[in-house]
């Protein structure tokens, strides 16, 4: 079955979209399978759009980010298919708390909505066209893995990636080639990043090598 990745009303600000969806949760947990039938038709980019949010404040949720890094990287291989995503059980039954998932993904909201003045149709070459679906499902899908890497407790490690799959995201639904940009841009600052930890981290191996071995 093939899905349309576009959002259906770019007329409504992306933020006005999840805050009606976040007034919609309720219960003390909440799981993935809940959460996507809370979305209902609006979209899988709507669904990567909400799972980014945890991951604009510097606050780690426990489970949160193996949950939605697997949601966000299944629905890129969506997109980059045009087929409806297939998700685990066990990742579409794990459950999240409530109580703490939702001022979280507010915070990202209040985000979200500094950002809509700025997100308006642009660049269609960037959102149209399936090979243009393809590469930006590619790019989101990388952003995943990165999200995924288990380096939470580094300042910026899920933060970079996270910003990167809202731009992708909310770009993408509102034909915003610009925003689009932006998030290749947050990509490519996250894999810099990443490689300058690993190359800190190499060089303070060596450094304690060194020391043990009295070289």
């Amino acid at each position: 079955m093939t899905q349309n990745f576009a959002f259906t009303d770019t007329s409504e600000n992306l933020s006005s979209v999840l805050q009606k969806l976040i007034n919609r949760l309720s219960g003390k947990t909440i799981t993935l399978r809940e959460l996507m039938e809370a979305i209902g038709e609006q979209g899988l980019l709507l669904m990567c759009a909400i799972a980014s949010l945890p991951f604009l404040i510097p606050v780690s949720i426990p489970g949160v980010s193996t949950v939605f890094g697997a949601a966000i990287i299944m629905i890129s291989l969506a997109i980059i298919l045009n087929r409806l995503p297939w998700l685990p059980k066990r990742i579409l039954d794990k459950e999240m708390e409530t109580a703490r998932l939702v001022p979280a993904l507010q915070k990202g909201v209040n985000i979200v909505s500094k950002l809509d003045r700025f997100i308006r149709p642009r660049l269609p070459a960037i959102t149209t066209g399936l090979v243009m679906n393809r590469v930006n499902g590619l790019a989101i899908m990388a952003a995943g893995i990165l999200l995924m890497m288990p380096l939470g407790f580094i300042p910026f490690s899920n933060t970079l990636p996270g910003v990167a799959i809202l731009l992708f995201s909310a770009g993408m639904i509102q034909r915003d080639g610009a925003t689009v940009l932006g998030g290749y841009l947050f990509l490519c600052l996250t894999v810099v990043y990443f490689a300058a930890l690993a190359y800190a981290a190499f060089w303070a191996g060596q450094g304690i090598s060194n020391s043990l071995t009295g070289a």
